[in-house]
């Protein structure tokens, strides 16, 4: 979330965000917002004198006592007692207004960076470049969806029987794909110097609260109500949640996690063609790489975690392209999002893979995630994630491209990790 002081002394600046955002009455509400947290500084200003008054005058009453003066002491003690009144009322008001304001505060979202464009939606993105040759198919050449039936290497219908829609089942040389793509972006990541672990796939609500998820896309996540813990949406979650409540050495930045996991997305509302098949699910594997940077080196970091995704997309000889999100496109807690989507041959339109974003502060304040300085001052890290990669569609766009007549042929960096050159 946003930190006050920083609203309260940049309030047109983060009013212009907001407004390039598109959200409504973004003045009003920032207005609103600090007129609760001055009540708030009041009361509680209010609330502290009241606590030093009321025991600087028990502890007179004590003294009173001790010097046989009963008939003073009783007349302090009818006026405590009279505070103690006073006292629940100020603490009540106070809860009232911290309440309002945090109400307020929590559904504001990150404030973009200046280089993001401004748009209302993803028809607005900018495209920043595009890499590698569109595949030119043979005749005959269908969508994924089609070769997965025909090389039963993926099934839905089974996936909807065990489960429901959107939960397919990998099976034989599908799943050997698929277990080849983790290890190999996991093996990847090791090499650029991230640190592997294997979180939880539940998180509780403070964890879902330190990154955003909560309350922004309540209605997005699997939620087990009974023990009040969600299914995660994405391994940022767990991993970067690693790190709540801590505060951290300078000279540890930056920290550097990649994990793999499941990913669960209620995706509700999602229909149409463009999430036949792998498209949209509503489980799906994922690897994700997390930092947690000093705020004076985020954006370096943001452009080297982008090459690492590319890199990834390069090895695995697939045509993509780099997309800088627009306002109306970003995601509640970025500053800054990058896209990069695939080109799926058969289906002849570019698929979302990865997105890789600075949150900056954002996540960190809501986490209380903070570094110590040479100079033992506590600031607030940058954190930063991206999908490395995401692989339904990274599958949908392999298996279109490099359809033959004969098969499906397995990019060279992934024949060691399958154990196959070809599904047939």
């Amino acid at each position: 979330m946003l930190e006050i002081p920083h609203i309260r002394t940049h309030q047109q600046q983060v009013v212009q965000g907001l407004q390039k955002r598109g959200i409504a009455g973004a003045e009003q509400l920032i207005e609103e917002l600090l007129e609760y947290d001055q009540q708030r500084k009041d009361t509680q200003t209010k609330l502290d004198n009241l606590k030093a008054n009321s025991n600087a005058q028990a502890k007179k009453i004590g003294q009173l006592m001790k010097q046989g003066k009963k008939v003073e002491a009783d007349k302090l003690k009818v006026q405590v007692g009279s505070q103690k009144s006073q006292l629940k009322t100020l603490e009540a008001e106070l809860k009232i207004v911290t309440n309002r304001r945090d109400e307020i505060l929590f559904k504001i979202p990150n404030i973009p960076h200046p280089s993001v464009p401004k748009g209302n939606s993803d028809a607005d993105n900018k495209v920043e470049s595009e890499h590698g040759k569109v595949p030119v198919l043979h005749d005959g050449a269908v969508p994924h969806w089609d070769l997965i039936k025909k090389y039963d290497i993926i099934d839905f219908e089974l996936g909807t029987k065990v489960t429901g829609a959107g939960f397919p089942i990998y099976k034989g040389k599908g799943a050997r794909l698929q277990r080849a793509l983790i290890n190999y972006f996991l093996d990847q990541a090791s090499e650029a110097g991230y640190g592997e672990v294997i979180p939880p796939h539940l998180v509780n609500e403070a964890s879902g609260f330190g990154t955003g998820q909560l309350p922004d896309k309540d209605g997005q996540m699997y939620h087990a109500q009974e023990d009040g813990l969600y299914l995660i949406p994405t391994a940022e979650v767990p991993i970067t949640n690693i790190y709540r409540d801590v505060i951290v050495d300078e000279a540890s930045l930056p920290i550097k996690h990649v994990g793999y996991t499941p990913c669960f997305r209620r995706e509700a509302g999602a229909w149409g063609a463009q999430v036949r098949g792998l498209n949209r699910l509503h489980q799906f594997d994922k690897v994700e790489i997390v930092q947690i940077q000093h705020p004076d080196k985020s954006y370096e970091t943001l452009e080297e975690m982008c090459k690492h995704v590319q890199g990834l997309l390069e090895s695995l000889e697939l045509p993509y392209r780099v997309l800088r999100l627009c306002s109306g496109d970003l995601g509640f807690t970025s500053a800054l999002t990058f896209d990069m989507e695939v080109y799926s041959a058969a289906q002849k339109r570019w698929l979302e893979v990865s997105s890789v974003s600075n949150f900056e502060t954002f996540q960190a304040n809501r986490m209380k995630l903070r570094f110590k300085n040479s100079d033992n001052k506590k600031r607030l890290a940058h954190t930063l994630n991206g999908s490395a990669l995401a692989l339904p569609r990274i599958v949908a766009a392999l298996l279109e491209n490099n359809q033959t007549p004969d098969g499906i042929k397995v990019p060279k960096v992934l024949q060691s990790y399958t154990g196959f050159d070809i599904i047939d």
